[in-house]
């Protein structure tokens, strides 16, 4: 049984936990780097072949790369740098006239023109997410491989019928470059969040399939028309693109607007007193934490986390605030009843009815108490989280995490999941080695 007495043992927490940076991460980098220094020392040692249309791609993949966004799950892309690096990748002919430049001078353009488009994010102080950078060099460096050393082969001069091959061979490269890049993206991913590697792969194709499709068919389309239509076709096929960025750019403000809203909102038992400060961010933290410890999806994670800050909305109904806002020692009725109510305040939103559910069931015991069977996996979750943050607060001592964990394993009421109480363990765990 867990006690008032226990509760009063709560120290302040020091400082937020670093964050992880693995050799995934670190590994990719360095070979994106490497690609990167060694395409210009050689384009340096052996010269630019047809300058000018090196000059065009490489203002337009500066031009992309200066509109870089950022899109849900801290996602940086630059798609219309992406597409000009493909389409330059692609280049047989220009108005014609066939094209000489070699895998190593495609990557000198693309360096420098990456380089030219983050400057000015530097100097502003945006820096890049430096293994997003390096992703999107990887990926045209693994389309380059495997098409360049091919392209005088396929140029098809005069043969209209010649250009299947060709087409043919753009289509499969860039597939394998974005599933190289999915396969970056899960590798870094999994290991910052510590979650399965087949989940994070899952999240990350689904992420990238549209604005990967786009993105290849553009850079393809670049490369075909400026067979016609010389360099003119750079500005033709960017204009379609520039609109998809500009959707992608919306939905990412919207997606942010609705987490800020969402932060705002958990903020209101804080302030009015019925929580302790920082709960909720503190719950929240944990429970996602959890979640990629029990490899949930990136749209189950995104829920959790907006259910996990509103969980104690509910409180706000009460005449008389439940003392330091544990509702872990509150009665199983009160309890109940501050679920219901900040559910039913969640669902006023007509949006967020899931996270309302995952609410209103966190109260109920790991096994169900009716007939709607045991509650969701993350009312699961949110319940341990809360629990061990009722107890802990902002206490960073190791051994207290350590005996609240044992409390709840040594629970014989069936409150609590076993399985998300060891997943909580292994999260603090992690989180205290890498203070």
């Amino acid at each position: 049984m867990i006690t008032e007495d226990f509760y009063r043992m709560r120290a302040p927490r020091g400082a937020a936990r670093r964050g992880y940076a693995g050799p995934a991460r670190a590994l990719v980098v360095l070979v994106a780097a490497g690609f990167a220094g060694g395409s210009l020392l050689w384009t340096l040692v052996t010269g630019f072949v047809e300058p000018e249309a090196a000059l065009a791609f490489g203002v337009l993949i500066a031009l992309g790369e200066l509109a870089r966004i950022t899109l849900p799950g801290n996602r940086e892309v630059a798609p219309i740098a992406s597409a000009g690096a493909i389409g330059y990748t692609f280049l047989l002919t220009v108005g014609g006239d066939d094209v000489h430049h070699s895998g190593w001078q495609v990557l000198a353009v693309v360096t420098v023109g990456f380089a030219l488009g983050e400057l000015p994010h530097i100097a502003a102080g945006r820096t890049p997410e430096w293994s997003d950078l390096a992703r999107r060099m990887m990926i045209i460096v693994v389309i380059t491989l495997g098409f360049r050393p091919f392209a005088e082969d396929l140029s098809p001069g005069s043969d209209q019928a010649a250009w299947w091959p060709a087409l043919g061979l753009m289509v499969a490269v860039v597939l394998a470059g974005w599933l190289t890049d999915g396969v970056i993206a899960a590798a870094i991913r999994a290991e910052r969040l510590r979650t399965r590697f087949t989940v994070a792969l899952r999240d990350e194709l689904r992420a990238h399939a549209g604005l990967g499709m786009a993105i290849g068919s553009s850079g393809i389309l670049i490369a075909l028309a400026s067979t016609i239509t010389g360099l003119a076709g750079l500005l033709v096929f960017t204009a379609p693109l520039l609109v998809t960025q500009v959707a992608f750019r919306r939905f990412a403000e919207v997606r942010l607007t609705y987490l800020q809203t969402v932060r705002a909102l958990s903020r209101v038992t804080e302030v009015g007193g019925y929580v302790a400060t920082g709960h909720s961010r503190r719950v929240s933290r944990l429970a996602k934490s959890v979640g990629c410890e029990l490899g949930m999806r990136e749209s189950d994670l995104l829920e959790l986390e907006y259910a996990a800050l509103m969980h104690d909305i509910g409180q706000l109904s009460l005449r008389d605030p439940i003392a330091s806002g544990a509702t872990v020692f509150a009665l199983p009725r009160e309890q109940r009843r501050i679920a219901e109510l900040g559910s039913a305040v969640i669902r006023e939103t007509g949006v967020l009815d899931s996270v309302a559910e995952l609410v209103r069931r966190q109260c109920e015991p790991y096994a169900g108490d009716g007939e709607d069977g045991p509650p969701p996996l993350g009312s699961r979750i949110i319940k341990v989280a809360n629990a061990v943050d009722d107890l802990v607060g902002e206490s960073a001592d190791p051994e207290r995490e350590q005996a609240v964990l044992e409390r709840l394993r040594m629970d014989g009421a069936g409150e609590y999941d076993p399985e998300v109480v060891e997943a909580a363990a292994r999260a603090l765990e992690r989180a205290s080695a890498h203070w």
